[in-house]
């Protein structure tokens, strides 16, 4: 409404002007038309301030249910490629909303309005913009697609190249021991060159389509003041209505051709949008609530196979209340995988998990993992102190209690404050193991009732591994344990042999 009421002050200004030859009234117009200008600063400011408020509280969402997702169905996706999609990808939304969305509703509204007003002043102008319009949509339409498959292509190569510089820094350690560091500079460098040809092509391609919608819209407004000013010569419109269109009628095109500019802002937001939208997928439909008893741990007929190789071989046993089973088997037969799947961490191919008859796809979780306290091969530590990392089990544990699960983990000599870096760092790879054991027990001291110890006793010496053993025995708690070593199975209530020895 301002854009059209600025168009109408300057042409009845300017043919006043023209007309009379004199200046009255000049004053008042160039009050109004800054009245006009300031008020749609004003809206302007005000829809991208609502629009940025809009885009934070979208990603906020997004954030919290990617993190509720992963927390809930672990394991489905690398760390790098999280980082990647709810950092910079996810912030690709800001163009979104703030440039894609309020310009897509002007698009709908300004040229309705304002050749509604021309279609009123002067039909055949109106009827020109009728037919010269909707090329812009349709050009914009087929730029559109385009750029749609060459974002979601680069958006690929950019999470392929977090992905691989992860893995590279990791595993740097290991490279450099062997001697392929530097070999794995070509790889990066053939990653990276593939990210930036698919980043300059996705630029190559929006300021081509740029330029296209521009020609056309110039060339539209070009054919209406062409046949404006042909009927103002022969007296077929008069000199304030021509004027007025001819300031209206780009109006008209501008909003629907800032939508195809914009919407190269907002391209990669959608192509983070659309991955997020997969990781929230990956998170099963919300399940009841339902109480996990504290019964014995049925494993029935448990499978698992990614496609045609059989991960997990057909298992099944009972763990009773505070009984200690110990898995065996060779080295990729199935022990880990069934660990994921007794936590819920992967949904198996056949075959069930029940406690009283409840799984882990008939409850949320949190709910399920509350009862279990788990020892993965490689802990896992937050950056701090030893004591920070055992405290994960329960933040108001006492110093005492922190040396108690210490020591019943076999590493009493192991101080509190002892520093924890970024991938455990500070700490030897037994040292890890008995600092997550430690948390494991103090876990079994608060809430849960189901030690499941996955490879707990590797790298420690036997008087270490004995007092691990005894420690879990002491502790009360029914007890899963994947191991290797002749003590621990030795000390096991029984023994369940899975894979080739099975």
């Amino acid at each position: 409404m301002l854009v059209i009421y600025q168009a109408w002050l300057l042409a009845r200004s300017i043919t006043s002007i023209v007309g009379t030859g004199a200046l009255g009234g000049l004053a008042t117009t160039l009050v109004l038309l800054a009245v006009v200008l300031v008020g749609r600063a004003a809206l302007m400011w005000l829809t991208t301030w609502l629009a940025h408020r809009s885009a934070a509280a979208v990603k906020s969402q997004l954030r919290h249910d990617i993190m509720a997702a992963t927390l809930d169905q672990p394991g489905g996706t690398s760390s790098a490629s999280l980082v990647t999609l709810m950092t910079q990808g996810l912030d690709g939304l800001d163009g979104y909303f703030s440039k894609y969305l309020p310009q897509l509703v002007l698009a709908v509204t300004v040229p309705l309005l304002a050749g509604a007003v021309i279609l009123y002043s002067d039909w055949p102008s109106a009827l020109i913009i009728a037919v010269t319009v909707p090329l812009i949509p349709l050009f914009m339409a087929m730029v559109g697609w385009t750029t749609e498959a060459r974002v979601r292509r680069r958006y690929r190569y950019q999470t392929r190249l977090a992905r691989h510089f992860a893995d590279l820094v990791a595993g740097l350690p290991t490279l450099q021991v062997f001697g392929r560091a530097k070999a794995q500079a070509e790889g990066l460098r053939r990653t990276e060159d593939a990210n930036r040809s698919e980043t300059m092509g996705t630029l190559r391609i929006s300021f081509l389509s740029a330029l296209v919608l521009e020609l056309l819209s110039t060339l539209s407004v070009a054919i209406v003041a062409l046949t404006i000013g042909t009927r103002l010569v022969y007296y077929g419109i008069d000199f304030r209505t021509a004027l007025f269109v001819l300031i209206l009628a780009p109006e008209v095109y501008l909003p629907i051709r800032q939508v195809g500019v914009h919407y190269h802002d907002s391209a990669d937001g959608i192509a983070a949008a659309e991955a997020a939208f997969v990781e929230i997928d990956r998170m099963q439909a919300p399940r009841p609530d339902a109480a996990v008893g504290q019964g014995p741990i049925v494993v029935e007929g448990l499978t698992h196979s990614y496609g045609d190789v059989v991960a997990l071989p057909p298992t099944s046993f009972v763990l009773a209340p505070g009984e200690v089973v110990a898995l065996s088997g060779p080295s990729g037969g199935g022990k880990s995988t069934l660990l994921a799947a007794l936590l819920g961490f992967l949904t198996p191919t056949a075959g069930s998990v029940t406690v009283d008859g409840v799984g882990p796809n008939e409850t949320s979780g949190r709910l399920w993992r509350r009862r279990f306290a788990y020892v993965a091969q490689n802990p896992g530590l937050i950056a701090g102190t030893v004591a920070d990392n055992v405290r994960l089990a329960d933040p108001l544990a006492s110093d005492d209690e922190v040396r108690e699960v210490l020591a019943a983990a076999g590493a009493p000599d192991l101080e509190l404050d002892h520093p924890v870096g970024d991938e455990a760092e500070g700490l030897s790879a037994g040292e890890r193991r008995r600092v997550g054991i430690a948390r494991a027990l103090l876990r079994i001291r608060r809430d849960a009732d189901v030690l499941v110890l996955d490879e707990p006793t590797a790298g420690l010496d036997a008087d270490s591994e004995a007092t691990v053993v005894e420690s879990v025995r002491a502790s009360g708690a029914s007890a899963i344990v994947v191991s290797h070593r002749p003590a621990v199975l030795a000390a096991a209530d029984r023994v369940v042999r899975i894979g080739a020895d099975a």
